[in-house]
């Protein structure tokens, strides 16, 4: 925190003193502003297309590939690994968020098109939150759509 001098005028110390007070409430709301710009934490819309890509390459897989009575063993086992590589950071998001302390009166979501302007700081350095999502979202994508393409063409042969 940076020390502000007192200016005394004419008029007596209270006008000083409430013009101390808004600068400071600037600069606190000039850090508010600039700390949530730089979260660590991506957007719940980012989460949810996540699960959804799993979900799509679940689905994909049991259309694709369940045409003899052979392969449902290994295709529920790839169905629970999934399952529980999205169920188990779910719950300890929910765990970690649950002993979080916010505050009543500030929302702490804010709309996904600000959030795509910020910036996420990951590990030593920092990308802009779409940048950040697009790397989190395509390898996702790309197995879960790669995998109906493959599907597709096992039909057409």
């Amino acid at each position: 925190m940076t020390y502000m001098p007192m200016r005394h005028c004419a008029g007596g110390h209270l006008f000083s003193r409430l013009n101390w007070g808004t600068e400071m409430n600037e600069h606190l709301a000039q850090r508010r502003e600039h700390s949530l710009e730089t979260r660590s934490e991506f957007h719940p819309l980012v989460y949810k297309a996540a699960i959804g890509f799993v979900a799509l390459f679940v689905i994909a897989a049991w259309v694709a590939f369940d045409r003899r009575s052979d392969i449902e063993l290994p295709l529920a086992m790839v169905s629970v690994l999934l399952l529980v590589a999205v169920f188990l950071p779910y719950l300890l998001w929910r765990t970690w968020r649950a002993a979080q302390a916010r505050p009543p009166t500030l929302r702490t979501n804010r709309g996904f098109r600000k959030w795509m302007k910020g910036s996420t700081q990951v590990w030593q350095s920092r990308l802009k939150n779409s940048d950040a999502a697009i790397d989190m979202l395509l390898p996702l994508a790309a197995v879960a759509l790669g995998l109906i393409a493959l599907g597709i063409v096992f039909d057409l042969s």
